[in-house]
């Protein structure tokens, strides 16, 4: 599928956007707002265009641009979409303009706000669509930058802590990753005669699959440890976890949005662009300790969240508990092809599905901190008897998380769970970790009943009388779509299967080895 122009028109409509708004009046938000609205709008229109001209049936990718940027290096702007990147590029531009508009109660330095997020968005949409590792990385970069700012200036109490530990966690990933592109980058020129060095991450794949991609001296376990590193600490997978609930907590609401919804996603779909075909031994020898990673990212998780008080702190935490049934999924990729392809889907399902649910937990948390400025659990009760539509969505997406069938979140944990319960090694079953992680279900389970319980339920706390007015027409049109797409999900997951199907059976014969 052709269409020139297209990706990049997504890519850089925010940038345009962004440029617009240095030029206005520093002092009229209601442009800002409009603006920014606008310039996040139109790509999640042209993105759900883009839906209807997508071919599911084709395994390579689709909308393709590719031209060359700096020659001298093999360095080209090359941009594709195929079932892995589609479903989180309609994500990220959704969730992209539902935080934009979430974020019109922010009437504090707004031109500078407005400006970050849109640059924000255009790194999220740049590496999502980027086929040149160079490229690639440049965009991974750009998103460090603005999620900085808008920590570190429009956050809470610890804002410049939190802003600093974010910038260092992934600094230190980046180093790494770029180290590895380097090795790759030297690898890929020593193949057969006359072959040129590359960073198209088609061409990479390709040499690997050919075993044509020589690491001279460099073991292919040493550059998959590196860019694991890196997307480890996006994810974030144990040990490099720590970042993330207070960068959470001390980020505007709007902003967790997109730091659960879209940020944490980049890492997995790092390891799944890059890591599983190019390095398809090294990820063999990997999966192993990779279950044993999504086994404590699930059952730690949980009972993080279990122990909080803070109710943005409790769904920072079940983001852990949650990356981690991606992460299970896709320790199934060499089990027997059944179980890997489950495996795979469900990860990969379970990206979009976490990114509407947990995008929305966040903005839930938000209404309420707007109107009592605590987020303590124990403040409150009673809340459904004066607030019936906000406790209908807070009900209906907490029992999402939780897995409740129907709903989004059970089709993808079952399909990660299914994809595990099959996934083996070199004869050695997965089961067991996936029988433990199972633990992390339940648990689960429990925080989020006991939310519902003190926060909705039991006697009114007279404390908030006539300071707990319902969902306003705003808080409407951010929450009721998330909503309406976690039951759509829920019901008819095929929705979203249908588009990556073929890149899920691409990524298992390159690990296999059988491309």
């Amino acid at each position: 599928m052709n269409s020139p122009g297209l990706l990049s028109f997504l890519v850089f409509l925010p940038l345009v956007g962004s440029g617009i708004l240095l030029f206005s009046q520093k002092e009229n938000a209601r442009l800002h707002r409009v603006i920014a609205a606008i310039f996040s709008g139109l790509p999640f229109v042209v993105s759900l265009w883009m839906m209807s001209q997508f071919n599911s049936g084709v395994s390579g990718m689709q909308f393709v641009e590719k031209l060359p940027w700096i020659s001298s290096f093999h360095i080209e702007y090359h941009l594709g979409i195929d079932g892995l990147s589609f479903p989180l590029l309609l994500l990220t531009t959704l969730l992209s303009f539902i935080s934009i508009i979430a974020s019109f109660s922010i009437d504090k330095r707004t031109k500078e706000y407005f400006f970050w997020f849109l640059l924000l968005e255009t790194g999220m949409v740049g590496l999502f669509v980027a086929l040149d590792f160079f490229l690639f990385y440049v965009f991974w970069e750009i998103t460090l930058v603005p999620m900085y700012f808008l920590i570190g200036i429009w956050g809470g109490p610890k804002k410049e802590y939190a802003a600093i530990k974010f910038f260092l966690f992934t600094l230190f990933g980046s180093v790494f990753m770029l180290l590895a592109m380097l090795a790759l980058y030297f690898a890929s020129g020593t193949g057969l005669p006359g072959s040129e060095r590359t960073f198209d991450l088609i061409r990479l794949a390709e040499l690997a699959s050919k075993g044509q991609l020589h690491l001279a001296g460099v073991s292919a376990m040493m550059v998959f440890l590196g860019l694991y590193l890196a997307f480890a600490i996006k994810i974030p997978a144990f040990p490099f976890h720590t970042w993330l609930p207070l960068a959470h907590v001390e980020a505007p609401t709007p902003v967790s949005v997109i730091l659960a919804g879209v940020l944490l996603k980049m890492g997995i779909y790092g390891i799944l662009r890059i890591s599983y075909p190019i390095l398809p031994e090294a990820t063999r020898q990997f999966l192993p300790v990779l279950i044993v990673i999504a086994t404590i990212n699930i059952v730690y998780g949980a009972f993080c969240a279990m122990a909080q008080k803070d109710m943005k702190r409790m769904v920072a935490y079940s983001s852990v508990n949650h990356m981690g049934y991606c992460l299970l999924g896709m320790a199934a990729v060499m089990g027997n092809p059944n179980a890997a392809h489950a495996g795979l889907s469900g990860a990969i399902l379970q990206m979009i599905t976490h990114g509407l649910i947990t995008g929305s937990l966040f903005l839930i948390v938000g209404v309420i901190y707007d109107r009592a400025h605590t987020r303590d659990i124990d403040a409150f009760g009673g809340l459904a008897t004066k607030i019936p539509l906000f406790a209908g969505v807070m009900i209906i997406q907490a029992m999402a998380s939780l897995g409740l069938p129907g709903l989004a979140g059970f089709v993808s944990e079952f399909l990660c769970f299914l994809g595990a319960f099959g996934g083996n090694f070199n004869g050695h079953h997965f089961s067991l970790f996936a029988g433990i992680s199972v633990i992390g279900i339940l648990v689960t389970a429990a925080f989020f009943l006991k939310m519902i319980k003190l926060v909705l339920l039991g006697e009114f706390n007279p404390k908030w009388e006539g300071k707990m007015p319902d969902l306003t027409i705003r808080e409407m049109v951010t929450l009721f779509p998330l909503v309406a797409l976690t039951i759509v999900l829920g019901v008819y997951p095929s929705l979203v299967l249908n588009l990556m199907d073929d890149a899920v059976g691409n990524i298992i014969r390159f690990v296999s080895g059988q491309f």
